[in-house]
C-alpha cells in the first residue's frame, strides 16, 4: 500500500480539493483524507504490530485502514460475514494482538479479543508512510479453518499498477464501492486503485440498495459477484430503465458469470467485464478489458503475471503471487490454483472449474460442475446452484430466491433445469433435481460464510439422508 499512499499525499498536495470518499455523509477531498490518514497514522504508532480490523463499510473504514498502512502495520481484516468461530480462529491464528473496531461492533470485537481499541485523530504523522506494512487475507475456503494469506508492498504494488492498466482507471473515474472492504477484490479495485489515480470513491454501504446509490453517484465503474449482477439486472428490467450511461466498467468476478445474464445487462447498458483471480494471487489475475472483452472468457492476464497451464491446471507466477501462507513456507512466487482452463485461439483465458469438482458419470464422461452451473443460474428464480454426482448424469441442487418455486412438482423441477442447460449435451444435463433451501444449507453447515456452496459435503448429506 505504500505506492498508493503515497499517491494519496501527491493528491492531497497538488489537488486537495478534490473529491475523494463520496457518501451519505457529503464529499471528503483528498486533502481531508490525506490529514485523517496520517492523524490516524499518528495514533496508530503505539497500537501493536499485528491489528485485526473489525470495521463497517463507510468513510472511517477506509481512513483506519490507511493510517494502520502509513504506521507500517500488519492489518488482518476481520469479515464480518465470518462466523463468531471464525473470527476466533483469526485472531489466534495470526496471533493478533488488538483488534481496531467501531463502537457499533464492539460487542463483537471483545468476544474475539481481549484488546479492542477505538482509533482516535492524532497529530500529522510522518511525511512519509512507513516501510513494512502488510496485509494478511483470509480465505473462506470450502471448510471452517480459513488460511492467512499473506501479501506485502511487491504484491498489493504489482497489482494495483497492472489494474490501473489493465481498466484504463483516471482520475476522472468514480468508483461505486459495494463489497465488503474486508475482500481484497476490494481493496484493490475499489480502493487502492481510484486513490492511486486521484479518482473518486462512491460508498454504497447497503448492498441492497446498490441500483439506486448508483443512479444518485453516476459511477464510471464498479465491482460485482455474478449474484449481485443478477439482482442489477433484475431490479432494471422491473423498473424499465438502463443502467446510467456514466458507466465504462463493470468488473464481475469471484464466481462465473452465466452468459444469458452477461448478454441481459449488456443489453440494458451495464458493459460486465468477466475477471478472474484468487486471494493467493492478490485476487486479480485475468481480466476483460474495455473494448477487448470475448464473452466466454476472463480475458487476457494481467501486465507482469504468467499463466501456464500444467497438465489442464492453470499455473500463475509473477510479482503478484503471495508471499506464502501465515506460518508456511514461501510460494516462490508460482502458484499452482487447482482451477482447470485453457486458452483460446487469441489468448484469452478460459476457467472450466476446480480441478478436484470434476463429476464422472457412470458412462465415463467428465462434467466441470462450473460448465453448467452457470447455465442454471441464468434463471433469477434460482439464487444458488451446485452441481454434484448423480450416477449416470449429474444432479442439480438449486436455491431458490425468496418466495420463488412453493408448491412445484419434481418433474417441473427438472423440466426447467433441462430447459436451461438445452445447450449441453444430454450426458451433461442433470437429472433428478432438488430444491434446498438457504436456512438448512446453513443449519448444516452445507454453505461457506460468503454464501459458496460446498458441493462434496452436499453430495455427503444427501447420500446420508436419502
Amino acid at each position: 500500500m505504500r505506492e498508493v499512499l503515497t499517491a494519496l499525499a501527491g493528491h492531497a498536495r497538488s489537488e486537495p480539493h478534490r473529491p475523494a470518499i463520496l457518501d451519505g455523509c457529503g464529499c471528503m477531498t483528498y486533502g481531508e483524507l490525506s490529514d485523517a490518514v496520517r492523524r490516524t497514522a499518528a495514533w496508530a504508532q503505539s497500537v501493536p504490530d499485528m491489528v485485526g480490523l473489525l470495521a463497517p463499510k463507510d468513510r472511517w473504514a477506509i481512513i483506519w485502514h490507511l493510517g494502520l498502512a502509513w504506521a507500517g502495520k500488519t492489518i488482518v481484516p476481520l469479515p464480518e460475514f465470518f462466523s463468531p468461530a471464525q473470527l476466533t480462529h483469526l485472531v489466534r491464528d495470526a496471533a493478533i494482538e488488538a483488534v481496531v473496531s467501531a463502537p457499533e461492533m464492539l460487542d463483537v470485537a471483545h468476544s474475539i479479543c481481549s484488546s479492542v481499541l477505538i482509533p482516535e485523530l492524532g497529530p500529522i504523522a510522518a511525511a512519509e508512510p512507513a516501510a513494512g506494512a502488510r496485509l494478511i487475507i483470509y480465505t473462506s475456503g470450502t471448510t471452517g479453518r480459513p488460511k492467512g494469506v499473506v501479501l506485502g508492498e511487491r504484491q498489493l504494488g504489482a497489482s494495483v499498477r497492472a489494474m490501473v492498466e489493465a481498466v484504463g482507471a483516471t482520475a476522472e473515474d468514480r468508483m461505486l464501492s459495494v463489497l465488503p472492504f474486508a475482500l481484497l477484490l476490494e481493496q484493490v479495485a475499489s480502493m487502492a486503485v481510484p486513490l492511486s489515480v486521484g479518482a473518486a470513491i462512491a460508498l454504497c454501504p447497503v448492498p441492497q440498495s446498490f441500483p439506486v446509490v448508483a443512479e444518485a453517484f453516476a459511477p464510471s465503474a464498479t465491482v460485482l459477484v455474478p449474484e449481485m449482477l443478477a439482482a442489477w439486472v433484475e431490479w432494471l428490467e422491473r423498473q424499465g430503465k438502463r443502467a446510467p450511461a456514466s458507466l465504462r466498467f463493470v468488473a464481475v468476478g469471484g464466481a462465473p458469470v452465466p452468459p444469458k445474464l452477461a448478454e441481459r445487462a449488456w443489453a440494458l447498458g451495464l458493459p460486465v467485464h468477466e475477471g478472474y483471480g484468487l486471494s493467493e494471487c492478490c485476487s486479480v489475475v485475468a481480466v476483460n478489458r474495455p473494448g477487448d472483452r470475448a464473452a466466454g472468457t476472463v480475458g487476457r492476464p494481467l501486465s507482469g503475471v504468467t499463466v501456464t497451464i500444467d497438465h489442464g491446471e492453470i499455473v500463475v507466477s509473477g510479482p503478484t503471487v503471495m508471499a506464502g501462507y501465515l506460518g508456511g513456507p514461501p510460494s516462490g512466487g508460482i502458484r499452482h490454483t487447482g482451477d482447470a482452463g485453457h486458452f483460446d485461439a487469441d489468448g484469452r483465458l478460459v476457467v472450466e472449474g476446480r480441478i478436484d469438482d470434476v463429476i464422472v458419470t457412470t458412462t465415463g464422461r467428465n462434467i466441470h460442475p462450473e460448465w453448467i452451473e452457470p447455465m442454471i443460474l441464468s434463471d433469477p428464480r434460482i439464487s444458488r446452484c451446485a452441481v454434484i454426482d448423480g450416477g449416470s448424469h449429474p444432479r442439480a441442487v438449486l436455491v431458490p430466491a425468496k418466495g420463488r418455486f412453493a408448491g412445484v412438482s419434481q418433474s417441473d423441477i427438472d423440466a426447467l433445469v433441462d430447459q436451461l442447460c438445452a445447450e449441453a449435451p444430454d450426458y451433461a444435463r442433470p437429472r433428478a433435481n432438488l430444491l434446498m433451501p438457504e436456512t438448512l444449507l446453513q443449519q448444516e453447515g452445507l454453505i461457506t460464510s460468503n454464501g459458496r456452496l460446498r458441493r462434496p459435503a452436499i453430495a455427503a448429506y444427501l447420500k446420508e439422508h436419502r
